[in-house]
């Protein structure tokens, strides 16, 4: 493809990403168009239909999306040269992005602190996400590096550490729970105010499976979109449901127990640290995944 095909692309591009021609044309200061002529241009110059038009805006066709992942592996590749060519000057710029749940933020700190420490001109982003959206930015390379809690199976997606971690019923150490002997049944949890995050988490899709298995439909008292609410509400009396990385400090500190639940799905879940598969990650990216590896509690094995 020429240069000119190139730029008609990213007209193409912030379509689909932005979800419609008009937003596209804000968002790159023309008219809309003229976002509409590239793309015109550019499907007779392919002789494909790349935009399927909808009442709600555009979609690719299976064409279109070839054409994207040939914009986004040429941005990626772009990136990678610049990239290499500033490692030979020892780290001076750059930018390394990573998408991440929630439940990862506090063990971020640490080593993206350690990375700017030893290489401060490079720009770290982080943006925090549900699990879909973290699949998203990773699959469409907006982000480098995504970071996760039980994922579900993507073809497109490579993980560079699949580290079990289940997901137990977390409480004070004074709570009537914590007195009980052996694994906490499902049943009847809910009498015990019962903190849940939201419908979109991986942790409430796991016991919703667990839930139809048995038969069962807990009620919580609290559902919320922030997993430090559950932390503090269980410290409060409450019981909530989370991998124990989360809880990590709080553990440690005395101030909450993880109890076993007896379902086997809740011994399944993964944290996972993903990136697309087949990008070639920039230098930066590299160190900077190398460092969560070591650094970050959720992929660490019993015992380390």
């Amino acid at each position: 493809m020429s240069q000119l095909h190139d730029h008609r692309i990213l007209y193409l591009f912030e379509a689909v990403r932005l979800g419609s021609v008009r937003a596209a044309a804000d968002a790159l200061d023309v008219a809309p168009s003229a976002v509409s002529r590239h793309i015109a241009q550019l499907e007779h110059e392919l002789s494909a239909a790349l935009l399927e038009r909808h009442r709600r805006g555009v979609k690719p066709t299976e064409a279109g999306e070839r054409v994207l992942e040939y914009y986004r592996q040429r941005l990626a590749q772009q990136e990678v040269l610049l990239d290499s060519l500033q490692a030979l000057r020892g780290l001076q710029s750059g930018t390394v992005v990573i998408a991440s749940g929630e439940g990862f933020i506090e063990a971020l700190a640490q080593p993206l602190a350690r990375f700017s420490e030893r290489y401060p001109r490079i720009e770290l982003r982080v943006n925090v996400s549900g699990s879909n959206e973290v699949i998203r930015q990773v699959v469409e390379d907006e982000a480098h590096l995504g970071l996760i809690f039980n994922p579900a199976n993507d073809p497109k997606l490579r993980a560079h550490v699949r580290q079990r971690q289940p997901v137990r019923a977390i409480a004070r150490p004074d709570h009537p729970l914590a007195l009980e002997k052996g694994a906490i049944t499902l049943q009847g949890l809910d009498r015990h105010r019962l903190a849940l995050p939201g419908v979109a988490y991986g942790i409430r899709q796991i016991l919703t499976v667990a839930e139809q298995q048995l038969g069962i439909a807990l009620s919580p008292t609290l559902t919320c979109n922030t997993l430090a609410m559950l932390k503090r509400y269980a410290m409060e009396g409450g019981v909530t449901l989370l991998p124990t990385f989360v809880v990590e400090a709080e553990l440690h500190a005395g101030s909450l127990v993880a109890l076993p639940l007896l379902h086997e799905v809740f011994a399944q879940p993964e944290a996972q640290l993903i990136t697309r598969l087949g990008r070639q990650l920039s230098v930066g990216a590299n160190r900077v995944l190398a460092m969560l590896l070591e650094d970050v509690a959720a992929f660490r094995g019993p015992g380390r």
